[in-house]
Order: C-alpha cells, then sequence, then structure tokens
C-alpha cells in the first residue's frame, strides 16, 4: 500500500512542529530566546508528470482505468526547513546593573569553549577574575581597535563597586573608561546557526557589518519573543492533527490486515 506513505510524513511532519512548538513554550520566560518556526512542502508527483501521462485510454475500459492516480498516492509532505524569529522581545526594568538588553538587531559577541559565538540574552555577571561573563560563565568580549587581537585578550575586566553602561556600550566607572561591550549585527541574520543556551555560530565573517545601530539599555532584560498563548494554541492544533494522522495511519493497517486476512482463505 504505497498510498500508506502520504499519511505516515505527515505524521512525521506534525511531530517535527510538535517538539518545535514545546521548546518554544519551555523557552517563554529565558531571556533573549528567538523562537523557533517550520515550513512544509508538500511533492505532488503529478506535478512531474508530462501532459500525455494524463490522456485517457482510448480503449475499452476495464475497471482499474477509473481508479487510476496519476501517482497521487506517492505524493507526500516533509519539513522543508526551521528557520528562526528574530523579532524583538519585549524589554523590562529589573534593576539589576549586570542585566543588559539590546534594541535594535545587534548581538553580544561571547567567547564559548567553541569558540566566538553571538547571544540577546543579556544576564550577565563577574566570575572570580572580575571579568564579565554570561550566566554560564562565557566571556564577553569587548571592542578592539587591532582585528588581529585574540578573544582572550578582549575579555572585560570589571571595577571594583558600582559602574554604569552607555547606551552604544561604554562601560563607566566614575570618570573612568573601563572598556567597551562588543555589538555585532549581521547582513543575514538568517545564516546564523543556532545552538544550545541561546547561542548562535556565524560561518561567514563576510556576514558581519562593520556598525551597529543597536542602542544598549542597563538594569533592563529583553524578554523571549514567544507568545504563549499564540504557542500553545498552536501546539494543541498540531496535536490534534497528529493524533487525527495517526488515525488515518490505524485504518490503512485495519484495511491492510482485512486484505491479508481474505487473501490467506484462498
Amino acid at each position: 500500500m504505497k498510498e500508506l506513505w502520504v499519511p505516515v510524513s505527515a505524521a512525521i511532519s506534525q511531530q517535527q512542529k510538535v517538539d518545535t512548538l514545546a521548546n518554544n513554550v519551555a523557552n517563554a520566560n529565558t531571556p533573549g530566546f528567538k523562537k523557533a518556526d517550520l515550513t512544509f512542502r508538500e511533492h505532488l508527483t503529478v506535478l512531474e508528470k508530462g501532459k500525455n501521462d494524463s490522456v485517457l485510454p482510448n480503449k475499452t475500459w476495464s475497471p482499474e482505468d477509473f481508479y487510476k492516480t496519476h501517482g497521487n498516492e506517492s505524493s507526500y509532505v516533509k519539513t522543508d526547513g526551521s528557520y528562526t524569529n528574530f523579532a524583538q522581545g519585549q524589554i523590562i526594568p529589573t534593576g539589576n546593573i549586570f542585566d543588559l538588553a539590546i534594541k535594535g538587531d545587534s548581538f553580544f559577541e561571547v567567547l564559548s569553549p567553541n569558540g566566538i559565538r553571538y547571544t540577546r540574552k543579556g544576564n550577565f555577571t563577574i566570575n572570580n577574575e572580575g571579568k564579565l561573563t554570561t550566566d554560564q560563565g562565557f566571556f564577553i568580549l569587548g571592542e578592539a581597535d587591532d582585528k588581529n587581537v585574540s578573544p582572550l585578550e578582549r575579555t572585560i575586566s570589571m571595577p571594583q563597586g558600582k559602574f554604569s553602561v552607555t547606551k552604544d556600550g561604554s562601560i563607566l566607572s566614575g570618570n573612568q573608561n573601563i572598556g567597551k561591550i562588543n555589538l555585532v549585527e549581521f547582513r543575514d541574520k538568517h545564516a546564523l546557526k543556532k545552538e544550545g543556551n541561546s547561542l548562535f555560530s556565524n560561518v561567514d565573517d563576510n556576514n558581519i557589518k562593520n556598525d551597529t545601530s543597536a542602542l544598549l539599555y542597563q538594569g533592563f532584560q529583553e524578554q523571549s519573543n514567544v507568545n504563549v498563548i499564540q504557542e500553545m494554541s498552536e501546539l494543541i492544533k498540531a496535536s490534534r492533527n497528529f493524533e487525527s494522522i495517526q488515525r488515518v495511519i490505524k485504518t490503512y493497517d485495519n484495511m491492510a490486515e482485512k486484505l491479508n486476512t481474505n487473501i490467506l482463505r484462498f
């Protein structure tokens, strides 16, 4: 029963959609999180055929001619790809001087164990060495005049006591300029590869812009751009679609079982 592949492919796609929506909902309270969306593609075998393939037979018709499918039983649906929705999340005040929110399209530059990564998650802290880090201990990188400077030389040593961060990322302690947080903007954000912990990787250096128009707000956090009500509604809908497709597959299974039983009787 080749046509069984049609509902099976739909079930696989719906399961992927359920998993994606569930992950979005799970990160609804993660600062700076950007939700993921899926796109689907339908493959229609009939569209690959020429006009002559669908001409009615010039003969005395037999019963099977009335059930000619022109390959439609080989059609299927699949996940065409996933993409990240980079819409700005809501910026809310926290009163914590280590919380920084980006308004605009830029990213913080982070030194992770796997190399330089980028994030919008701005709830920072200071490690035992007095360096500015993410909540997972990855160094936040500052600007450097020399592009040949290693990332480790661009880590930011924070002052003792209070400090302030200007909207362009400059860190001030009294009248002293400590350094400047590096904000990176990309020509094509969708070329970034999403990793865990709200990190993104960039594989093409030419994708990085030379300047940025984003602004930093100290004492604020950018929230996840997940709309919980909307995502839950889509999750319920996808779950019901998956259950409906499962019933179709079960029907095909029952039909095949009855067919095999009848054949064995002969």
